[in-house]
């Protein structure tokens, strides 16, 4: 029944794909790094409008494939858009969160070329922290078979190897290890944001830290309204969404081999958090 709705749903969108906005900003990443929780909390802003149907559309890296209209069929009628202009004065913002877009090697161009003006939040973690609930996130989903963590870091490089070159001579292939087994590589975030910089520009890039946004999610929630311009209505209710319990303790030695392996990278982000991490202090 649920499938059915979705089919239906899809169908009427592509149908008045025309008459549907496109987003405004994208939650582009990171993957296990607080991006459901703070989609829903914006959403609660009634002049932010999430997908109709779902939150994450993946359209820059797994469908790419699909025409424009497609995509634009998920997103809010611009006539509903109208009416909110009218009743608070300022214009809606259409937006999704994909956290794939960040690591997909060319889905940074595409948002360029199709979404020229948008803007980008991504969201960073200690990455030690994120592997680990990755590894269980995919685990618990199917996407894993190996259910020992230290092995499967110790997999990643085979598992990757030519993944990137693969997704670029082959634009509408996908790679199942690229996106589901990349528990390292994912969390060298700044390696990320500077393929994205020169697309475009750091002003158009806002990099929040999820532990200050989990302790802190008001001043957070502030600092994104005021990034994409919006007027502050109230704040809406923080929840977390998405925590999944790590299956077993990560050993000290374990953990400060990977926070080691991580230290050089997160340096390399202090430009872009406008200090050092909050895990570093």
């Amino acid at each position: 029944m649920k499938q059915s709705v979705l089919s239906v749903s899809r169908t009427t969108g592509r149908l008045t794909a025309g008459a549907r906005m496109l987003p405004s900003f994208l939650i582009a990443g990171a993957q296990r790094c607080g991006t459901t929780s703070l989609y829903r909390a914006l959403s609660q802003h009634p002049l932010l409008l999430k997908p109709v149907l779902h939150k994450g559309v993946h359209y820059f890296d797994a469908d790419y494939g699909r025409p424009l209209s497609w995509y634009q069929g998920h997103f809010p009628l611009r006539v509903a858009a109208a009416l909110l202009t009218r009743r608070h004065g300022t214009r809606p913002l259409a937006f999704e969160s994909s956290p794939y877009y960040l690591f997909h090697p060319l889905a940074g161009e595409r948002i360029a070329a199709v979404l020229p003006e948008v803007k980008l939040i991504v969201l960073v973690r200690d990455p030690v922290e994120r592997a680990c609930s990755a590894h269980a996130h995919e685990l618990a989903r199917g996407y894993e078979t190996e259910s020992n963590f230290e092995y499967a870091v110790e997999l990643e490089a085979r598992r990757l190897a030519g993944a990137d070159q693969i997704l670029r001579a082959r634009p509408d292939s996908e790679h199942h290890s690229h996106r589901h087994h990349a528990y390292l590589a994912r969390g060298r975030y700044a390696e990320q944001l500077d393929r994205l910089e020169p697309l475009f520009g750091r002003e158009r890039v806002l990099v929040l830290d999820s532990h200050r946004f989990f302790a802190e999610p008001e001043r957070t929630y502030d600092r994104v309204l005021e990034f994409l311009g919006m007027p502050h209505l109230g704040y809406p209710v923080f929840e977390r969404h998405n925590g999944r319990p790590l299956p077993k303790p990560l050993p000290d030695a374990v953990r400060q081999r990977l926070s080691d392996h991580f230290e050089v990278y997160d340096t390399q982000l202090v430009p872009w958090l406008g200090g050092e991490p909050s895990w570093r202090r």
